[in-house]
């Protein structure tokens, strides 16, 4: 898969961290001529997973390790796949629940998908339990059917804090019927890429060459404008600051 409007090669700083604040994750121009096949995609997983790293990894192939607080924002881009043009829509959800009832945003957002992306941590248990109640959630809005579904641990980069096996992230994703990929969003832009890569795939698959909107009766979630990246690009500049203050000040 190409992403359309990645980094052109050379924009890493001596530091060695990626200066894309020039660069940011670009939504396509509504005045542009936009894809006839759109994937939408939703990532749904517990607080601290890692769900918006994972998603900025896989579009930026950057790691940055210090975020807002998770707002649900929508991230647009034009993709090559197998190669056809196509439009790629990732939601990110702060999925805010208590005692497994979801808001009403939440159910939009399953809803409004084509393919799911259900993350855990492989350092906290307690995140991967709820997957299974979050798969059937989805379930009980999308009833019938094929349901392109991935299961991802991330955080792979740190075993010797694992609470979860790999053989129950596997059994897991086999019970979803779906595939498990693990992952570290920190260290492995790769792995991180093949999963979403095989979900996008699986997808085209469902959609059987047609467009998504269709079979969803017109329902559409609000489109937001470029995913936080107006907050993105200033924490951005908070950290390089403070790095450059740092080395003054050595």
């Amino acid at each position: 898969m190409r992403l359309t409007g990645d980094p052109a090669p050379g924009t890493m700083n001596s530091s060695g961290s990626g200066n894309f604040l020039l660069v940011p994750i670009p939504e396509y121009p509504l005045l542009d001529c936009v894809p006839n096949k759109t994937v939408k995609i939703v990532v749904l997983g517990a607080s601290n997973v890692g769900k918006t790293a994972l998603i900025v990894r896989f579009l930026t192939k950057r790691f940055i390790g210090d975020y807002e607080a998770n707002t649900g924002a929508l991230y647009s881009r034009k993709v090559t796949l197998e190669g056809e043009e196509v439009s790629l829509q990732i939601q990110d959800t702060p999925l805010h629940y208590a005692n497994l009832h979801y808001d009403n945003w939440t159910c939009r957002s399953i809803y409004w998908a084509d393919g799911y992306v259900l993350v855990f941590s492989i350092t906290d248990h307690n995140s991967y339990r709820t997957i299974q109640p979050l798969y059937q959630h989805v379930r009980r809005i999308h009833p019938s059917g094929n349901i392109p579904v991935i299961l991802v641990g991330n955080k792979s980069d740190l075993l010797r804090a694992r609470q979860v096996p790999a053989d129950e992230g596997e059994t897991l994703a086999a019970s979803l019927g779906g595939v498990y990929f693990e992952v570290s969003a920190r260290e492995n832009h790769e792995g991180v890429h093949a999963a979403f890569l095989h979900l996008c795939q699986e997808v085209i698959r469902a959609l059987g060459g047609g467009n998504g909107e269709k079979r969803r009766g017109g329902l559409h979630l609000a489109r937001p404008k470029s995913p936080n990246m107006q907050e993105l690009k200033r924490r951005f500049r908070q950290v390089l600051s403070s790095k450059v203050k740092s080395a003054t000040t050595i």
